[in-house]
């Protein structure tokens, strides 16, 4: 089993990725995971709140990158493939299904949040800070998308936050090892094998327009290729893509 890097475990934090944040503009490089019992401000894609209560895991692994911004980005897919992993564990095979970017569903419900934050050190390397926050105990409400938590899908209790960190952090090391080795074809090959609504019409909503049509799969770079009713493609980078109105 690849090792992980070690474990930081806090009762309280504003927000596990704030204190990646905080930590790396002072200098500080990991690699390590944060993880905090209770987020009092939680922060998911595009500035919403995601809330944290206890029994639901909260984590970001602070470490450093040469890569390119765009390329850095991807292990937003790395995290959730390892997302994914955790889920098949606690709840059998096939439980889990993608969805673009890095949405992990749950029997169509979200279940797991992830963030992938940067920025530049004086060495001219990025600091990267991936957030992953996932409803083991607890499902949010009043949210956009019908949510979920793995409880509601086991017949016992779903596992400690730091047990479950533990299954998600070996599972990132060895998908990140694969990043690392055999690029990120391999890391797509891997996210396409459990996507879901590929080949199917979808809504992409995007900063300053919405684009219709069939979402045909990923582009080398994780793009989202997107056929368009008039025949062009278009690649989405970045947006939120809903299928079926979900």
């Amino acid at each position: 089993m690849a090792a992980h890097p070690p474990i930081e475990a806090y009762d309280e934090l504003d927000s596990t990725n704030a204190e990646a944040r905080r930590r790396a503009e002072a200098g500080e490089v990991g690699p390590v995971w944060i993880t905090a019992a209770v987020q009092t401000a939680g922060r998911g894609r595009r500035g919403r709140a995601w809330s944290t209560n206890r029994g639901n895991l909260a984590a970001t692994l602070l470490t450093v990158t040469d890569r390119p911004a765009g390329e850095a980005a991807q292990l937003s897919f790395v995290a959730a493939l390892a997302a994914c992993d955790l889920a098949d564990a606690c709840l059998g095979a096939g439980a889990a299904r993608l969805k673009w970017p890095n949405d992990v569903l749950v029997h169509g419900k979200k279940a797991v949040g992830i963030l992938v934050e940067s920025g530049a050190r004086p060495d001219g390397r990025l600091w990267l800070a991936v957030g992953i926050g996932v409803n083991l105990a607890h499902a949010p409400q009043d949210v956009e998308r019908p949510a979920t938590a793995f409880a509601e899908h086991m017949a016992g209790q779903p596992p400690e936050p730091r047990a479950a960190l533990e299954v998600l952090a070996h599972a990132f090391e060895r998908w990140r090892t694969t990043w690392s080795t055999h690029g990120f074809a391999a890391v797509a090959a891997g996210w396409s094998e459990r996507a879901t609504g590929i080949g199917q019409r979808c809504e992409a909503r995007l900063p300053n327009r919405t684009l219709s049509g069939v979402a045909e799969g990923l582009d080398p770079d994780g793009a989202l290729r997107l056929r368009l009713d008039d025949g062009a493609v278009e690649r989405i980078t970045a947006g939120d893509v809903f299928f079926g109105g979900a």
